[in-house]
């Protein structure tokens, strides 16, 4: 079974044979229901206007006006994460795995510097407190897990990671070997005092960004200002392919596997595929050429 497939099999995290576990496990974690999809919305409503709270409670003037409201609602939201995050150990098999998972522990995350900041008093603790305060923007994380593009992107990310290393290698090569020629070439005089500020001009001239607080002055270090610059524009599309391509072959694949006879349950067909290839019943029309006949 590849990695695909793996994803539309058993739950990693076991699912209850029956009884409430699996009744509050099928609102949570399958939102191939509606009491599911009504789930996620409400989640996805409570995370954004609980990262809002935030953001807002950072503004002197908004928090000298609403502070206290505004801290009222972290403790609502606090609140609400906290009966989530029980929700969810006491619903699957094996608690302790998704414990230790990447969203398990962005959702104790979301809640424990709530309960750390109200845990750690005293005026000479504050910075402390607003390092806390910061980790809550971790709630925005748990978006993730609702919106399946962002799996796929992780998906595309990952299977790519080779092919992104070794361009991000070939890029430092040439900034490290260009910024050494325009510290030889321009000097301390002209801003160039050491191969690393070299670099680091080489970088922003790379990527086009251009700060100005080093310029190029002889006319050899403009001609290879010019040649990075343009070299940077042919060069800054690469990645987006090799990411665009891998997201297409994934996305191929899942409506590949989408495609489940009605019969024998059997997945894993082609999206030209007219019957199934395990029983030969006929096969349900494809979701994309059905949305496009739908609309």
């Amino acid at each position: 079974m590849n990695a695909i497939d793996s994803r539309f099999s058993a739950p990693p995290f076991g699912k209850p044979a029956d009884g409430w576990r699996a009744r509050l496990y099928t609102i949570i974690f399958e939102s191939d229901t509606r009491s599911g999809r009504a789930f996620d919305l409400l989640l996805i409503a409570a995370i954004a206007l609980s990262v809002a709270a935030v953001v807002a409670g950072s503004v002197a003037s908004i928090a000298a006006e609403w502070g206290t409201w505004l801290q009222a609602a972290e403790w609502v939201f606090t609140a609400l994460f906290t009966l989530e995050y029980l929700a969810r150990l006491a619903c699957v098999q094996r608690p302790l795995a998704y414990a230790r998972s990447f969203f398990g522990m962005i959702d104790l995350l979301a809640i424990l510097p709530t309960y750390l900041s109200w845990l750690v008093p005293g005026a000479h603790v504050l910075l402390d407190v607003r390092i806390l305060r910061l980790l809550r923007m971790f709630r925005i994380l748990k978006l993730t897990k609702y919106i399946e593009e962002y799996g796929m992107l992780v998906s595309a990310l990952v299977a790519s990671r080779r092919k992104i290393l070794i361009f991000l290698s070939v890029v430092m090569m040439i900034v490290l070997l260009l910024g050494t020629v325009m510290y030889v070439v321009e000097g301390a005089e002209s801003g160039f005092t050491s191969i690393p500020t070299a670099v680091y001009w080489a970088i922003s001239a790379m990527t086009t960004v251009g700060f100005g607080d080093l310029v190029p002055k002889t006319d050899l270090g403009r001609a290879i200002a010019s040649v990075m610059m343009l070299l940077g524009w042919s060069i800054l599309a690469v990645p987006t392919g090799i990411i665009s391509s891998e997201i297409s072959y994934q996305r191929a694949g899942q409506l590949r596997w989408r495609r489940v006879c009605a019969g024998c349950m059997a997945g894993g067909h082609e999206d030209s595929a007219r019957f199934c290839k395990s029983c030969g019943k006929e096969l349900p029309a494809h979701a994309d050429t059905a949305a496009g006949k739908g609309g």
